[in-house]
């Protein structure tokens, strides 16, 4: 053989060497992250062996000289979980939630679209506790058990808005179906787990930023503005601060142009005092460290003047260069460094906005909003 062949045998082994050892890693990562089975194997039966299968050559003992010893008793031990007919499937006091498809990743937690089983809630005494029937929810858990406060408190967060808030703008917020504590049969470890009612049609600010590269037409930005202030105009009255209104945690309706805030893990709720009475932020969105004002990263107190800079910079990174003059003037004296120079009252602030707007565009008119598909 020569050497020039040999030398490309070699060269080739140890590609085939680095290949198997990337796969090693990834394998080992997502054994690490997974909370449930049907994260690793999904839902459907087929798809879920061959993962299986491929996961097993990768971490089976004998292939890693022993290493991989404790990865293969979780493999197997969550494989069996999967086999048994309930991996995919969480019940609590209230209700069986069966999981349904990959979860989607969030910024500390994973969602889980799930549909309540029928009859559960009856079968346990609480008739009509049940989200409806065939109505999904999403099960929110976080990736590391030390956050479950946060979870906590958004849960706190979506029980005070319903009992201390006008019920009229309830559509706002997300509606928490209930909270429990949950065991991970795997690993032992325990997570707060949210539910929340499903919501249909909806579209982050982030999505739409995608769709509207150049920048949104600033009368479609204008009913996006408006709505909301009144969510959190809604939310201040009630005693919550939402402290991350981020483009992420801001979903409209294109067709209906409805708005809901979600993710209240980061909120200040009033009645949370007892438990945390600093009135900061508990925690900031890492990806978005440039989005606050500077109280939250200087751990002073939030004041809705917080929420209401974060809102404005969610509609003019929105807008872009489309915004005209005047409203960028409008939004400059929203984002004022000095956390006491900035508007402090949605509701005020609303008023002001719509004075503005009947200036550029006259009287208010519903205007369709359509949000073309992306790819």
């Amino acid at each position: 053989m020569s050497k020039a062949s040999r030398g490309g045998r070699e060269r080739d082994h140890l590609e085939g060497v680095r290949m198997m050892s990337d796969e090693l890693d990834d394998a080992l990562a997502r054994l690490d992250r997974v909370r449930v089975p049907a994260d690793l194997f999904g839902g459907d039966e087929a798809e879920a062996a061959r993962r299986y299968r491929r996961l097993a050559r990768l971490v089976h003992p004998d292939a890693t000289g022993g290493r991989t010893r404790d990865a293969f008793i979780r493999l197997n031990a969550l494989w069996r979980t999967y086999n048994r007919g309930d991996s995919t499937t969480i019940t609590t006091r209230r209700h069986a939630y069966r999981l349904e498809g990959d979860p989607i990743a969030g910024d500390l937690a994973e969602l889980y679209t799930a549909r309540p089983e029928s009859g559960h809630a009856a079968r346990r005494g609480r008739p009509g506790s049940a989200p409806g029937p065939g109505r999904t929810v999403l099960l929110k858990m976080p990736r590391d058990p030390h956050d479950s406060d946060l979870l906590e408190r958004e849960a706190v967060a979506l029980r005070q808005l319903p009992k201390d808030g006008d019920g009229k703008f309830l559509p706002y917020v997300p509606r928490l179906v209930e909270s429990f504590r949950h065991r991970d049969a795997a690993t032992g470890a325990q997570r707060q787990v949210n539910v929340v009612a499903g919501l249909d049609g909806f579209h982050s600010l982030t999505a739409v930023k995608h769709a509207f590269p150049d920048g949104v037409d600033p009368r479609d930005a204008a009913w996006m503005w408006r709505r909301l202030l009144v969510g959190l105009g809604f939310a201040h009255r009630a005693g919550v601060l939402h402290g991350a209104v981020l483009p992420d945690h801001v979903l409209i309706h294109p067709e209906e142009h409805g708005l809901v805030l979600v993710d209240w893990c980061y909120s200040v709720p009033g009645c949370y005092a007892n438990v945390d009475s600093s009135g900061r932020v508990p925690a900031m969105v890492d990806r978005y460290a440039g989005w606050y004002p500077s109280e939250v990263p200087g751990r002073r107190p939030a004041t809705p003047a917080t929420d209401l800079y974060m809102a404005t910079r969610c509609i003019t990174d929105l807008m872009g260069d489309k915004a005209p003059k005047a409203m960028r003037s409008f939004a400059r004296g929203c984002m004022l460094p000095a956390q006491d120079r900035r508007p402090a009252d949605a509701w005020r602030l609303l008023a002001e906005l719509d004075e503005l707007l009947e200036r550029l565009y006259g009287p208010r008119r519903f205007r369709p909003f359509h949000l073309p598909v992306t790819r």
